[in-house]
């Protein structure tokens, strides 16, 4: 399934299309949920993706797992996909070498949604963080859902729109990074969270990209894609695209 790329009406940016020379990551599928049947348009890409790679999706949990309930939920997912969902890794206490070159053995590595601020926390705490940056930008395929697709971008401020606090006074440090845009998930949900998003951009030097569910992002090959329609955002405005190639 081809995936889109676009154009903008504004200088080209390489918030839109990356430098592949520069930045070595090969592949990121940003979901705003793994919930309702619109998301197979995004699951076909991912498909695409991991068509020349294998079967094998790891799994980090973002907060307490103790009986494994949403693991299994997403091991019934990717088992519907014809992917396999082979490591559970456990954030809340730090990994022996082992557990990490199982995680890092695998073909993909889906982080899931949940409390972002508190995801990034135990990503630190265990370690996890820098070694899963490294692995992404070696050419690791990363999947995020919701607060997973957060937790790819420069910043989880965002994150503090679906609790009426103000991102700019978020301080919570880097999160991954592996893009130079914030992804804003569940856009759909409240017709709150638009002027929240416009509002912020006017005072962040970011640009959003803002996602309804059933709708993703596909970064491939130093190329951002949009899987639906993407709002993107900058300087407390909706950017127009140009044209869909």
């Amino acid at each position: 399934m081809p995936c889109p790329i676009l154009l903008f009406n504004s200088t080209p940016d390489p918030l839109y299309t990356l430098d592949a020379r520069r930045n070595k990551i090969t592949a990121l599928v940003m979901y705003s949920d793994q919930v309702i049947a619109e998301n197979q348009k995004v699951d076909a890409v991912l498909l695409d993706l991991m068509a020349a790679r294998g079967r094998a999706v790891g799994y980090i949990t973002s907060g307490p797992e103790p009986d494994r309930r949403f693991f299994r939920e997403k091991e019934a997912y990717y088992d519907r996909l014809g992917l396999s969902l082979t490591v559970f890794f456990d954030t809340q206490r730090r990994p022996q070498e082992a557990e990490l070159n199982l995680l890092f053995d695998c073909d993909a590595i889906h982080l899931p949604g949940g409390d972002t601020r508190a995801f990034l926390k135990q990503l630190r705490d265990c370690d996890l963080l820098a070694h899963l940056a490294d692995w992404a930008k070696r050419g690791g395929l990363l999947i995020g859902a919701s607060a997973g697709a957060i937790m790819m971008t420069p910043t989880v401020a965002l994150d503090a729109v679906f609790t009426d606090e103000d991102p700019l006074a978020v301080n919570s440090g880097r999160s991954l990074g592996l893009v130079p845009f914030e992804f804003f998930p569940h856009l759909n949900k409240s017709s709150y969270y638009l002027p929240k998003l416009l509002s912020y951009s006017e005072r962040s030097q970011n640009r959003i990209a803002a996602c309804r569910d059933g709708d993703g992002l596909v970064i491939n090959d130093g190329q951002v894609c949009c899987v639906g329609d993407i709002v993107w955002i900058e300087n407390g405005a909706v950017v127009e695209a140009l044209a869909v190639v």
